[in-house]
């Protein structure tokens, strides 16, 4: 069954009460059908009571899944003849960050998103998806190839936040990320930015100066993380919880305060339990947006990406 999570324990043991009920049927000659026709009753309402019910801390518990897809498993599904290209032409390659060229539909397009590992050895190559600044520049360099080719971007966001590191800060990683905020709000192609995890403050952000910017219903887009506002505020990251109830962090949240511009849903119980069926959910957004974005002239897209940022939130003057 994989990895699950706290919230989900009452479906996992209704689900072994109806596996044993289905191995004594076969192996014990005891017709036990009703019973395990009245538990699967029983399991597809308790799934909707949890699954459409979710609190903040469980879709945050659901974004950091092991098994929960990453850039990578998408672009698979998505997009054709993917070339990934390496290299800030400055001083490396990040892993932590992946970008390319495909094709979306026949048309060629440009593909940058955060990259985890799913185990540990991955993690470690790829920094828990935590960006050096040399990624960052990869990113923008991508980006600029991008604009002067005509090609849309698509970018997906699965960070917990830019790599904090001393080697990190001396390569200049906050300019690294105000440069990319700076460069991709003058960008004349349309920009599509898809949180598919975790988003966390300017490592997020540093990919999310989009036309559209669009979430999974269980990812999360926040400053900082539950745990970091707990210690800030309470002294105790143990409140990690309470903090994701207060932050405003999830989809709903976010689309009524206008943040992002639309949620994309998931598949029952998260991406990771149908990583094709949430491609396909995905693509449809993506359809939706570009043949939104694509009628806009180069001056008409930068003018709407100023205007839905200049939108966001309110100022009260006295």
């Amino acid at each position: 069954m994989g990895l699950e999570l706290e919230f989900e324990k009452p479906v996992i043991e209704l689900k072994k009460k109806i596996e044993e009920l289905r191995e004594i049927t076969e192996h014990a000659n005891v017709d036990l059908q009703s019973e395990v026709e009245t538990l699967e009753a029983r399991l597809k309402n308790l799934e909707d009571e949890i699954y459409l019910n979710l609190k903040p801390w469980d879709r945050v518990q659901i974004a950091r899944h092991p098994e929960r897809p990453t850039t990578l498993d998408y672009v698979r599904f998505l997009f054709e003849g993917f070339f990934e290209c390496h290299g800030d032409r400055s001083f490396g390659d990040d892993e932590a960050i992946v970008g390319g060229v495909a094709k979306y539909k026949g048309f060629p397009v440009t593909i940058i998103g955060h990259q985890r590992g799913k185990d540990t050895k991955e993690n470690i190559r790829r920094n828990f998806g935590m960006p050096h600044p040399e990624g960052y520049r990869k990113a923008l360099r991508l980006m600029k190839q991008a604009e002067k080719f005509n090609r849309p971007i698509i970018c997906f966001i699965d960070t917990k936040g830019a790599y904090p590191g001393k080697a990190a800060e001396e390569r200049g990683q906050s300019e690294a990320i105000a440069r990319n905020l700076f460069e991709m709000a003058g960008l004349t192609v349309p920009i599509v930015s898809i949180v598919i995890g975790e988003g966390g403050s300017g490592g997020a952000l540093a990919l999310g100066v989009g036309n559209h910017i669009l979430m999974l219903e269980n990812s999360t887009y926040s400053v900082i993380s539950p745990e970091g506002a707990a210690a800030l505020l309470w002294k105790d990251a143990t409140l990690a919880k309470r903090a994701a109830e207060t932050m405003k962090i999830t989809a709903p949240d976010l689309q009524e305060l206008n943040i992002i511009d639309a949620i994309i849903p998931e598949v029952k119980g998260g991406a990771h339990k149908d990583v094709a069926g949430q491609a396909e959910r995905i693509d449809q957004a993506i359809q939706r947006s570009l043949q939104q974005l694509n009628d806009l002239s180069k001056q008409e897209l930068v003018q709407h990406r100023y205007e839905k940022y200049r939108q966001i939130g309110s100022i009260a003057f006295s």
